[in-house]
């Protein structure tokens, strides 16, 4: 398991005159009776000496003391055959002391120590800031079960576990300038762990929020990401808009806020309390792409609001498609991930027309790429708002009811079908081709000879 490989390096460290402990989010989550995703350890030996011990440990940010030790193959497919990269080293940081953040992200100056109390003390957050001796005998107690190990706790960490309260180690505005995700980071654990962000702290973030503009997008999407898919994306964006942070990062769901909707078809209320209501529905575990797809599927909803003989928003998925696509290219989604995400939103108001749908139509819907992910976002959608499963449970039994070979069948007829039937190859093709694939799909057409029939009778040469 790579716990036992984190204490293993731990171990080898001890052995030649280092110390050397657990440290992080590992401890906090052993505390609290979790499996930790990954582990870091800190220790006394600079990254030369980390690095001339374990000999294939890779430097990437040596500069600030951080060098990575890979877990053995062995070790990580035991533990889990699906192992983030992260989960697949070990982060060793030699303990240290930061000397400025001109850039709000980077140290100007690190300087290397061996006390870890001035280690903890540049850390984010108190919960995070505890180390774990996982070579002592004694038991660290507390928070949940028993924990082997002594607990060193310099800064409360274990009594704000225990309260649930996200606290700042040191001065909260001063944590914030050094590298202002933490604003974000705050606000996720706080959802994550359903805590309270501690009043100066928060009050911190009301203050600085704005500072949030000049953090990578790359590493804004990161954690908006980790919020949307860590099971309390609701509470997270609430958060994210007491604390002032929302219509920095994303203003379009910001202005959902106040946009009301048709009490007939959304009793839940406006279009921001029903898509948090949506959040808290998606499956567990939640893809990215379909959180993101959740988030956004109502964005272009503010845009086209209008009272007609009732509240009509008139084009809203072409227009929120439109803004989906501008959010995604600003938070550098891959094109992959991006174009799964614009489906997502273009496609949500189909599932009101499958019952009326033809044959064709419906399996080629229901054949659309990762449409597990159209489904669940359906199904979410429904249960924030009227709550009515009947398209689901439709969807769901024509899935069961159609075999796959009829879903996607082979072609009755090709391209060079219809060059040897004497057509000119065009854009034509493409009109002959659909008609035969949705006659085919609707069981209009048994065999080859049938379609090569139907294009000789409907697209004459």
């Amino acid at each position: 398991m790579p716990k036992d490989f984190a204490i293993s390096i731990a171990q080898t460290l001890r052995q030649r005159g280092f110390q050397a402990y657990l440290v992080g989010g590992c401890v906090r989550d052993l505390l609290l009776g979790r499996e930790p995703k990954d582990y870091d350890v800190a220790t006394s030996a600079t990254p030369d000496e980390v690095m001339a011990i374990f000999p294939e440990t890779y430097a990437v940010g040596a500069q600030f003391g951080v060098v990575l030790v890979p877990v053995p193959d062995d070790v990580v497919s035991s533990a889990c055959s699906e192992a983030s990269s992260k989960s697949r080293t070990i982060e060793v940081a030699t303990f240290r002391s930061d000397i400025g953040y001109s850039d709000g992200r980077h140290p100007d100056e690190v300087r290397f120590s061996h006390d870890p109390r001035q280690d903890v003390a540049r850390r984010d957050f108190t919960i995070n800031g505890m180390l774990l001796d996982p070579i002592c005998e004694r038991v660290g107690g507390g928070v949940s079960a028993q924990v082997p190990g002594e607990l060193l706790d310099f800064v409360g960490g274990r009594r704000d576990l225990e309260a649930g309260i996200i606290r700042t180690i040191g001065d909260p505005e001063l944590r914030f300038a050094e590298d202002k995700l933490r604003m974000l980071r705050a606000v996720r654990f706080a959802a994550r762990f359903e805590y309270t962000i501690e009043t100066g702290t928060f009050a911190a973030i009301q203050k600085l929020a704005q500072g949030i503009a000049l953090v990578s997008r790359e590493r804004v999407r990161e954690e908006l990401t980790r919020m949307l898919t860590e099971g309390h994306g609701r509470r997270a964006f609430l958060l994210l808009d007491e604390s002032g942070l929302l219509s920095h990062v994303l203003p379009e769901i910001s202005a959902m806020k106040g946009v009301e909707q048709p009490p007939e078809f959304h009793p839940e209320g406006d279009v921001f309390v029903h898509t948090l209501l949506l959040l808290e529905n998606l499956p567990q575990p939640c893809p990215a792409t379909l959180a993101w797809g959740a988030l956004l599927h109502d964005v272009g909803k503010p845009a086209t609001f209008r009272v007609a003989e009732r509240i009509r928003f008139d084009n809203h998925v072409e227009v929120g498609v439109r803004m989906a696509e501008e959010i995604c290219r600003r938070l550098r989604f891959s094109s992959d991930d991006m174009a799964q995400i614009l489906a997502l939103v273009a496609n949500h108001m189909r599932f009101g027309h499958v019952t009326s749908m033809s044959e064709s139509t419906l399996k080629k819907f229901l054949r659309m790429p990762r449409f597990d992910e159209h489904l669940a976002l359906h199904r979410a959608d429904s249960l924030a708002s009227h709550r009515i499963l009947s398209t689901y449970e439709f969807i769901q039994q024509k899935q069961r009811e159609i075999p796959a070979a009829k879903m996607r069948p082979v072609p009755l007829v090709t391209g060079d079908d219809l060059i040897a039937a004497g057509h000119v190859p065009g854009p034509k093709f493409r009109e002959i081709l659909s008609a035969v694939e949705d006659a085919q799909l609707e069981g209009r057409l048994p065999s080859r000879d049938a379609a090569l029939d139907f294009v000789r009778r409907e697209f004459p040469v």
